[in-house]
């Protein structure tokens, strides 16, 4: 009888346990898949955020805007191998555009693009100064045994205050009110930089009337590279 009341006990506690749910889950994740799905490609490399547009209202009723777009900036080992050249893989979309009721009629314009960039100290020249002497050995039958060439010199470097170099990259002619240029795995580069380099696009578009031409610049975010 003992034996049937335990036997009939685990049985009990065995059915118990199965019948009992699972921990609860998360309510808060994702099913398996959507996070991903959700998240979209990754950026590309070297994305960086733009700057705000520019926008100019022209005397005459026109306003003006600039912007740029899906901007990249990414810093690559220069052709060169030399520690003074900065070279940069560069891309982006810049738009241009004229709108509103003004009073002169629109004869078109320019949009220019490119990049910006700034040195710290710029290196104007470097020079080794210095001279080779000869001091031989002989041994105990006078024969040269060895020959020491020892090079004595100093190295002269010539520095300067930074500056900022602008690359200019296309300008693009256009005859209605709308303009656009689009940038894709351009290198920009300068030599002659020690010190620490910083990059930024720019854009400038400007709108021509019959009697005036109105311009407007973007500049992209400063990004130290």
């Amino acid at each position: 009888m003992l034996k049937r009341f335990a036997t009939l006990a685990i049985l009990c506690v065995l059915v118990a346990s199965a019948a009992a749910p699972q921990a609860a889950a998360d309510p808060n994740a994702d099913p398996p898949g959507i996070g991903e799905a959700d998240a979209g490609p990754p950026p590309p490399d070297g994305a960086v955020p733009s700057g705000d547009p520019g926008i100019l209202t022209a005397p005459d009723g026109w306003t003006l805007t600039v912007s740029a777009r899906n901007e990249t900036q990414l810093p690559v080992p220069p052709l060169t191998t030399a520690l003074s050249s900065r070279e940069y893989l560069v891309g982006g979309t810049f738009t241009g555009s004229v709108t509103g009721k003004g009073s002169g009629k629109l004869a078109g314009g320019v949009l220019e693009t490119g990049y910006q960039i700034g040195c710290g100290i710029n290196l104007l020249r470097l020079e080794l100064f210095g001279g080779a002497g000869a001091t031989p050995a002989f041994g105990p039958t006078f024969a040269l045994t060895s020959l020491a060439v020892p090079v004595n010199g100093t190295i002269e470097v010539e520095l300067s205050p930074g500056t900022v170099t602008i690359v200019t990259v296309d300008k693009k002619t256009f005859q209605h009110t709308d303009s656009r240029v689009t940038l894709t795995g351009v290198h920009v580069k300068i030599d002659g930089c020690v010190g620490q380099s910083f990059l930024r696009s720019y854009a400038t578009l400007t709108s021509s009337t019959d009697s005036a031409d109105d311009v407007v610049s973007y500049l992209g975010v400063t990004m130290a590279v």
